[in-house]
This record gives structure tokens, sequence and C-alpha cells, in this order.
């Protein structure tokens, strides 16, 4: 067998934006270098905000004949996984208050805890990147060994277990084959079936559901508005800081908070990651003078758009819908996009084109009480889940035939 050396360090830029390309890729804008060395060098995550960064790094044992010397260039480096120490459950987005909460009723810390995840960011990802040079016995003894060093780090840290979210059905099947406990989630996603116009998806609808969407769409006609995309490298320090005015102006209003992310985050990703980054910049014209009065962030990989994040500093009746779906399901159609993900939760976007699909996460349990009594949770949650979905399927406003 293999052996690897598993380490963790308390800033991703101990590792390096070519190491870790290298490894998790540059697909999926949220599981990149930038994104994540953005978040830590703004301050959003840190031991104050609750995310202490553990990221964890797997390298061959030098000298081991049994794995090829190339597999992670120079170094050796053949696994990362982006990692935190939680003291907290915010922005999660797999909701765990309840069994905290049952924690603490017996008397018992439920944190900290440790979480492979991408902060403040529900999306479908990859958590563990592992070289493609490893055959599959040695993904197998990584796997293993690595299983055993989050055991060790959940007891050195006195934690309740450890936690990976949103990973990809492949990794969901790799960790429930490890025996790890899993929870099914659902997600509302726009899929592009090739669609010409806005006109060619609303004609696979039923006449009544088209109708309610083009009377939400009406409700802005009188308004003035003018929606634009701007693509990162032509974003504007004005139209960013107007962007993060609007987030955190709407954050405020809806949880008594700014939100999690700061102007620096915003700022350092158009620098860094502009490739990947669309502003949606929302502007009204009134007695001759035009300002900008909301604004919605997205994000592209090769063939997925991400709405993220959105504010406005005006209330218009039909303005979130437009902004955070229809525009961005016409941005979808006219760039070819073949899905559409905007955000988490929200079983209205059902009534809207937007179909349920399924979430991941997986899950390890120090205490071996609690891990039987969740075991059993995740299993009847599981049920209840997949009966949800089927029922939001029937609910789809798609013509027979054409989900």
């Amino acid at each position: 067998m293999p052996l690897f050396t598993f380490t963790c360090v308390s800033q991703i830029s101990q590792i390096g934006q070519r190491q870790w390309a290298q490894l998790m890729g540059s697909d999926n804008p949220f599981s990149r270098y930038e994104f994540l060395h953005a978040l830590e060098n703004s301050g959003c995550v840190s031991i104050e905000t609750g995310w202490q960064p553990m990221h964890v790094i797997v390298k061959v044992v030098e000298g081991d004949e049994t794995v090829n010397s190339t597999t992670g260039a120079e170094t050796n480096l053949v696994a990362v996984m982006p990692m935190y120490l939680k003291t907290h459950s915010y922005g999660e987005y797999v909701f765990d208050w309840a069994w905290a909460q049952a924690y603490e009723r017996h008397q018992l810390n439920y944190y900290p805890k440790l979480v492979s995840a991408v902060p403040f960011t529900p999306v479908t990802g990859p958590r563990l990147a592992i070289s493609t040079q490893l055959n599959a016995a040695q993904v197998q003894a990584l796997l293993t060994q690595l299983s055993r060093y989050l055991e060790q780090q959940v007891a050195r840290v006195a934690g309740s277990g450890w936690h990976q979210l949103f990973h990809p059905h492949a990794e969901h099947q790799r960790l429930a084959s490890t025996g790890c406990l899993t929870r099914l989630g659902t997600q509302f996603h726009w899929h592009n079936r090739g669609y010409h116009d806005f006109n060619a998806f609303l004609a696979q609808m039923s006449s009544r559901k088209r109708k309610n969407i083009l009377k939400e769409r009406r409700q802005l006609q009188d308004k003035s508005l003018y929606f634009r995309f701007v693509e990162g490298p032509q974003i504007t320090c004005d139209a960013l800081q107007h962007f993060v005015a609007c987030y955190q102006a709407t954050y405020f209003k809806r949880s008594g908070h700014s939100g999690y992310l700061n102007l620096a985050f915003f700022t350092q990703l158009v620098a860094t990651m502009g490739d990947a980054i669309r502003l949606l910049l929302v502007s009204q014209q009134e007695e001759g003078d035009e300002s900008m009065i909301a604004a919605a962030l997205y994000f592209v990989s090769d063939s997925t758009l991400y709405g993220r994040y959105w504010g406005t500093l005006v209330e218009l009746d039909g303005l979130h819908f437009e902004a955070c779906y229809y525009q961005g399901i016409e941005y979808a159609i006219a760039h070819g996009f073949k899905v559409f993900d905007a955000g988490a939760q929200g079983e209205h976007k059902v009534l809207r084109g937007f179909e349920p699909v399924e979430t991941y996460s997986a899950h390890e349990i120090a205490h071996g009480q609690f891990r039987a009594a969740i075991a059993d949770f995740t299993k009847q949650e599981r049920v209840q889940v997949q009966h949800y979905m089927t029922q939001l399927k029937q609910a789809l406003p798609y013509k027979k035939g054409q989900e």
C-alpha cells in the first residue's frame, strides 16, 4: 500500500495558485484558488469569522516506489482539499442546527467541527482533488488514510466530527462507499434545451404558466429600466461599489447584517478572476436622469451560468425575479450555457422553469450514539427529499414531454 503524508495549512497561499490549479482545475469558479484566496485575503474567512482555514494537502512519502514520483510535479503533491475549523454553522446551507441543539441538550459540545466546503457558497463542485495519475488502488489507499487523518484532526481539536458539503455525485458515491453518512438535498436549476431565445423557452410551457411569466415581466415595463451585463475586465470601480452597496443594503434588510462578503473580497475577485465574472447593472431613467438602482453578480464556467449575489436600493415588484432569473435565462440562451444555477433553495423557481436537482453532503460524527441517531435521521430525510422532488417535478410548468 502506498504511503502518503497529510498536512493542514492555515492559508491557501501556502499551497500556491499553480499547484492548486494543477489538481483542482479552473472550470468551477468557486473551487478556484483565486476565489478561496480572496475570501482569506479580505478577512471574510478567518478565525474571527468562525471559518479558520485548515486546508489539507497530501503528498507521496518520499522514496515510496508504489507511486510514480511524477504524480504531483516536483513536490509530489497528489491531492488538496479546502477545509475549515468552524465554531458555528452559518454560511454552510446544509443545515445541522438541530444536531447542534441536540448536543447542547445533552451538555455536549457540537462545535468546533471540521467542514470541507466553499464558504458562503452552496454550489456543487469538487472538494477533494486527486491527481489523475494515481490508479484506482492508489486512490483507495489515499482515501483510507485520509479518513484516518481526519479522525485524528477531529480528536486533536476536540471536535464533534467533519463534514463535506456540495460535492459532485462521483464524490458522493466514493464517500458513501467508505461508510460516511450522506445527506440528500435539492436545488433548482434551469436547463437550456437548445432554445434560440426566451420566447422559445416560454413556448415549451403550458399557456397559463407562460402568461404568468409574461405578466410578471410586464410589471417593470413602465419603470424605464435598463439591464446591462458587464464582463469582469470591464467592471469599473464605481459599478462594483454600486453593486456592493446594493448587496449590503438588501442583506441588511433581510437579515439585520450587511452580508458575509465585503468590498475588498469583490475587488480582488474582479482583479484576479474577472474572466469568470459577469455583473448585471440595473439603471432607471427619470426626468432625464439615469441612475443605477440594482445589480446582480453572476459567475460562469464552460457550461454553467451561476447567479450568486444581488441587491437593490429601491423596492419594485418583480425586480428580483427579473434581475436574478429572467435576465439570467436570457443571458444563458444567448451565450449557450447548458445550465443556469440561480442559487440555493426557493421552490418558487419551479413555476419559472427551474427543475429540482439533487445535492449531496457527507458527515462523520465522532460520538457513537449521536452518529447512530444522525444516521437514522439522514435515512428518513432522504425519503422525504425524494418525495418532495417528485412532487415538484409534477408541478413544473412545461407541457407534457418537455421536461
